[in-house]
């Protein structure tokens, strides 16, 4: 007869001996949760999850499997996990390939590992895109039920009025449905900074030609908690640790929970 003290008891979801792997608190050290000291603080406070179940002190875990996550958000701890920050220049295409040989994102960016967008921007927009293989938290990020924030410079034709930008606040009626409300203030007579957390297709653009104002010139300049004034067009840096933190954070599900309510 098995021993529980040794057997299942002692087994991951995946199956793996809770005995193997690396300590807990050393994994989530390495990726810049915190000290050693602060990651054991974190485990004993019942903090953090690995697979769905709370972890305690002393827990292995193999970083490559399990699915480890700090107050509700997702803890990118894989080797090899990279995190790519670009300024996409207009005629670059959000794709990894492109059958008509238009230059795409994933040439501006190294190749080795593989990396791909999150989300996308329309070839003639500007600005800033994420990139990586971390696809936990691509999903999320990418997820309506998340909301994270993406932040616009836009340039219009004509001068929207305050009675415009209070269309643009309270929601848009467009033909797949009205949006939601946004964040929308003027920056000069003809440039607007619009904040959105869908993903529709285009949608900045049509909104704006829906209250009479076709955009010339649109820049991302805001995904969630990153930007960067300073990147130029075209240009890439891979994400601080801190930065890759604080999109971990953004999409958590205890930050879902309290936009749901």
């Amino acid at each position: 007869m098995t021993d529980p003290a040794f057997g299942a008891d002692r087994c991951d979801r995946s199956g793996v001996d809770e005995r193997e792997g690396e300590r807990l608190q050393k994994v989530l050290a390495r990726v810049g949760v915190g000290s050693r000291r602060t990651c054991e603080d974190l485990i004993a406070a019942g903090r953090v999850t690995v697979d769905g179940r709370v972890a305690v002190l002393g827990r292995r875990v193999d970083p490559d499997t399990a699915l480890i996550e700090v107050d509700g958000a997702p803890i990118g701890v894989r080797p090899g996990l990279v995190h790519y920050l670009l300024n996409k220049p207009t005629g670059v295409v959000t794709t990894a390939d492109d059958p008509k040989g238009r230059p795409t994102v994933v040439g501006l960016v190294p190749d080795d590992p593989r990396v791909f967008p999150v989300g996308r921007l329309d070839v003639d927009t500007e600005g800033l895109l994420l990139l990586t293989n971390d696809g936990e938290l691509t999903q999320r990020l990418t997820h309506p039920s998340y909301g994270v924030e993406k932040e616009y410079v836009v340039e219009v034709r004509g001068a929207p009025t305050r009675a415009v930008l209070r269309r643009l606040r309270e929601g848009i009626e467009l033909n797949d449905g009205p949006t939601a409300p946004a964040r929308a203030a003027l920056l000069d007579a003809s440039v607007v900074r619009l904040t959105i957390h869908e993903g529709r297709n285009r949608q900045v653009r049509r909104m704006c030609e829906a209250v009479g104002h076709p955009v010339v010139r649109l820049v991302r300049t805001r995904i969630g908690p990153i930007a960067d004034r300073s990147l130029a067009p075209g240009a890439w840096r891979a994400l601080s640790v801190e930065e890759v933190r604080a999109l971990e954070v953004a999409v958590s599900t205890d930050q879902a929970d309290h936009r749901d309510t």
